[in-house]
């Protein structure tokens, strides 16, 4: 029996998310399915993130056993050409027996992708996220900088029976402006993230910014922590799961392929 460990790109617009769903199209259905199909194995992913219906990924990590002796090079190929324009297989390893693609992961970064609704192309529309107009990038992270550090995100979650502890710690946050694609990016690193979480923290900074919400809004959200309260989530269409950490890794498999979106 192998541990295989592949890491991968998907557009989240083909799917409806990334964890399995009878009837439904998805991430590890299709990867999976693809194993049974070409080669008569039964394999069961485990995954770095669970990414949301629309949610892309540019650095996504899984790992699985598997027991039939197939070159790693065989695999990688043939899921190429048959999850062609959906999924982009970039590496597939055996690695150490133990190793455990969620558990072992330091940490991760996600990338949230903003344009003004105006502005975005027929070409950018399930990539980019809309929102009402241009955002100062020194203001909105001044307002996202309140996330950083060790907290009770419960008020940023969508409920979720598989997480009883709800603290998470972000390591930090960054906010740039391209004058050429007139794109905002923002990225966000910690240890790993709740349901829904990156939109929801993203999608209370902008009620924030554009004045829907007090500019104490999230810091009362953040201090009296509430799963059954509010939830204003950003679209999904401009999230990605840019990199998974697993120390002392310098793979730059976000910044290699930013340029392409």
């Amino acid at each position: 029996m192998k541990n295989i460990k592949m890491v991968y790109q998907y557009d989240g617009s083909k799917f409806y998310g990334f964890q399995r769903q009878n009837g439904l199209k998805t991430v590890q259905g299709e990867i999976e399915k693809f194993f049974f199909q070409r080669f008569s194995q039964k394999v069961n992913i485990i995954s770095a993130g669970r990414t949301d219906k629309g949610v892309h990924a540019l650095g996504q990590v899984s790992n699985f056993a598997m027991e039939e002796n197939i070159p790693l090079e065989t695999i990688k190929n043939q899921m190429n050409r048959q999850l062609y324009k959906e999924i982009r297989i970039l590496s597939v390893d055996e690695v150490p027996e133990g190793f455990n693609a969620r558990f072992d992961a330091v940490d991760r970064t996600y990338l949230y992708i903003m344009k003004e609704a105006g502005d975005i192309t027929p070409f950018e529309a399930d990539y980019v996220s809309k929102i009402k107009g241009r955002l100062d990038v020194e203001q909105f992270r001044e307002i996202m900088d309140i996330f950083i550090g060790k907290h009770d995100f419960k008020s940023f979650m969508k409920r979720d029976k598989a997480f009883r502890n709800t603290t998470r710690e972000i390591y930090n946050i960054k906010c740039s402006y391209d004058e050429f694609t007139k794109r905002t990016s923002i990225t966000v690193r910690g240890s790993s993230f709740l349901k829904t979480m990156v939109r929801i923290m993203i999608g209370s900074a902008l009620a924030v910014y554009f004045g829907e919400k007090g500019q104490d809004y999230i810091k009362r959200k953040m201090e009296f922590p509430d799963e059954y309260g509010e939830k204003i989530l950003a679209p999904s269409e401009g999230l990605y799961l840019y990199k998974v950490n697993y120390g002392g890794n310098k793979d730059d498999t976000g910044e290699r392929f930013l340029d392409g979106l």
